[in-house]
C-alpha cells in the first residue's frame, strides 16, 4: 500500500540512503505493506548507479515519476527496460497539463507500455478538475490525488477530497494518493501548522463512499479508535472493494506509517 517516496520532499533522502532503506524494508518483516520505489526520470542514472553497487537479489519494482515532460517518457522507459536485471517498471506517473485533452491522453497511452500502470494527476481545484479526473480514468489511467505538500494550499480540504472520492469510486479504476499523509490518523503538525490527512481516514472514507455513507465525517475524524473499529469491521468483500479503489499512496517515510499501524493494532 505504501509506495516509497523517500527521494521526495519533505524527506528528500539521498539516493544511497533511499536505496539502502528500500532494500532493507523489502527484506524485512513488514515488506507486505511496501509498494513501489518512486524515482524521478531525471534521477534514473543515479538510481541505476546505486543499484549496481547494492546488487539486489531481484529487480526493484519501480514507479517512474516524469519530471522531464511528456516528451521525455520514451527515453526514460527505454533506460529502465535496458536494466531489467535491476529494475522492473510497474508504473509511470505524471502531472496533467492545465489544458488536458484527448490528444495528450492518447500520447500518454502511446508512450507507456500496455503492461505498465499509468497514473495522471489532474490539476486540483479548477472548475474542470473533477471532469479531468473522470476523463483520465476513461482513458485507462489511474487518477492521482495530491493530499499535501510544502504549502498550505497543497493540502486539499475535506470537501475537495470527498468530491474526488465521489468521482473516483465510480470510474471502475483505482486511484493513487500522494504527499502529506505521514500518519494513519488526521493530525496538525505543530511546527508548520498544516493539518494532514490520515491514510486510515482515507481508507474509511473510501469505504463510506462506496456504501453511500458520510465521507466528510470520516476524513475529518481524529478518533483513532473509531477509525480502527470501522476499518476492522469491513468484511473481506468490502475490504477488497476499498483497495480496488484506493490502491496506494506515496510516503517519504516508511517507518512512520508502519509504526502507526502497529500501535493501532492493524499490523
Amino acid at each position: 500500500m505504501i509506495d516509497d517516496a523517500a527521494l521526495f520532499p519533505p524527506g528528500s533522502a539521498s539516493m544511497p540512503d533511499a536505496v539502502r532503506r528500500h532494500l532493507e524494508a523489502r527484506a524485512g518483516g513488514t515488506a507486505g505493506v511496501l509498494g513501489l520505489f518512486l524515482c524521478p526520470a531525471s534521477r534514473l542514472s543515479e538510481l541505476i548507479t546505486e543499484l549496481i553497487k547494492a546488487k539486489p537479489i531481484r529487480p526493484v519494482a519501480l514507479s517512474l515519476v516524469i519530471d522531464t515532460g511528456l516528451g521525455g517518457v520514451p527515453k526514460a522507459v527505454s533506460i529502465v527496460e535496458s536494466r531489467s536485471e535491476l529494475l522492473a517498471l510497474r508504473m509511470v506517473e505524471m502531472p496533467a497539463p492545465s489544458d488536458l485533452d484527448e490528444v495528450w491522453l492518447e500520447r500518454v497511452s502511446e508512450f507507456v507500455p500496455e503492461d505498465v500502470i499509468r497514473v495522471i494527476e489532474p490539476r486540483r481545484g479548477g472548475p474542470g478538475w473533477l471532469e479531468s479526473v473522470r476523463r483520465v480514468a476513461e482513458h485507462g489511467s489511474w487518477p492521482k490525488l495530491r493530499c499535501g505538500g510544502q504549502t498550505m494550499e497543497a493540502f486539499p480540504g475535506a470537501d475537495q477530497v470527498a468530491d474526488f472520492l465521489a468521482v473516483a469510486s465510480t470510474t471502475g479504476l483505482p486511484f493513487k494518493a500522494t504527499a502529506g499523509m505521514h500518519h494513519a490518523v488526521r493530525y496538525t503538525d505543530e511546527e508548520t501548522g498544516f493539518t494532514h490527512h490520515g491514510f486510515l481516514n482515507l481508507i474509511v472514507a473510501t469505504a463510506r463512499s462506496l456504501s453511500g455513507k458520510d465521507v466528510r465525517e470520516a476524513l475529518l475524524s481524529t478518533d483513532a479508535e473509531a477509525l480502527v473499529n470501522e476499518a476492522e469491521a469491513l468484511g473481506d468483500e468490502a475490504a477488497t472493494a476499498v483497495r480496488s479503489v484506493f490502491a496506494s499512496y506515496g510516503s517519504c517515510s516508511l517507518t512512520e506509517p508502519v509504526e502507526d499501524l502497529e500501535q493501532l493494532g492493524l499490523l
